[in-house]
């Protein structure tokens, strides 16, 4: 099995490699050319995932992989580094951070793994907030952010307060006079209400991410009893259909 991994991998690379030869476009691509294509990939892989679409998901997840692949080629041109360095740099990552596997430590619980892997990554970094992406989504960003925080006892007691402090940031946001100012009031709301959803071990991006679904499927409903034709409808039909979409979802 082994072997085809190897056989499989390295014909991925060699067929990459040829395609920077070969092809214009693949050729022109620098890594900042496609490092968007790499988050697309990884929502479609997503979305396959929450599908369970096995169809799906073998074809994003070859998707990403062409992405790692495709970037550490174009380095690999440019003298940087090889996929080689990439993969030696995840197995001694993996090794290091898993003592209780590949050392004597013993660990028995999951939670117990996870302490330890948080302990480690620790070590290497300057500060407790550092690698958490500035590009990563905002909501998901402030939930890790203030896990993070958490740990070091910088946290409400409870989910009271952090709901109080949601209606104290919502009344910084009324006072506000100029559009900077709202924004950073409303970004303070939104990082409240973060936290608050955190108490109650609530992902809000995927929270968010369920209400917009909702709302997307309720539109639809309205839009096929129009027929798409929205033209001339009243206010008063549009509530009616509104409402009705509402016992679907």
């Amino acid at each position: 099995m082994c072997d085809v991994y190897a056989i499989k991998f390295s014909e991925l690379v060699k067929i990459v490699e040829r395609l920077r030869k070969e092809c214009p476009w693949d050729r022109q691509q620098t890594n900042q050319s496609i490092k968007n294509n790499l988050i697309e990939e990884a929502y479609e892989l997503y979305e396959a995932l929450e599908e369970d679409n096995d169809q799906k998901i073998i074809e994003e997840l070859g998707d990403c992989l062409l992405q790692v692949v495709f970037h550490c080629v174009i380095k690999n041109e440019n003298g940087n580094f090889s996929l080689i360095d990439v993969i030696d740099n995840l197995i001694e990552k993996l090794i290091k951070r898993h003592p209780h596997v590949f050392g004597k430590k013993q660990l028995n619980t999951a939670q117990e793994v996870l302490s330890q892997w948080d302990s480690i990554k620790q070590k290497d970094k300057k500060s407790i907030l550092e690698g958490i992406p500035k590009r990563m989504p905002s909501l998901f960003r402030a939930y890790k952010v203030q896990k993070r925080l958490s740990k070091v006892g910088l946290e409400f007691d409870d989910a009271i307060n952090a709901e109080t402090k949601i209606y104290e940031e919502l009344s910084e946001f009324k006072k506000a006079k100029t559009t900077e100012q709202k924004k950073e009031e409303l970004g303070d709301v939104l990082f409240s209400i973060v936290n608050f959803a955190r108490f109650f071990d609530i992902d809000p991006e995927e929270a968010l991410h369920i209400s917009i679904d909702k709302i997307i499927k309720r539109f639809e409903y309205i839009e096929k009893k129009l027929n798409g034709n929205f033209g001339g409808v009243s206010k008063e039909l549009l509530n009616k259909l509104w409402d009705e979409s509402k016992n679907l979802t």
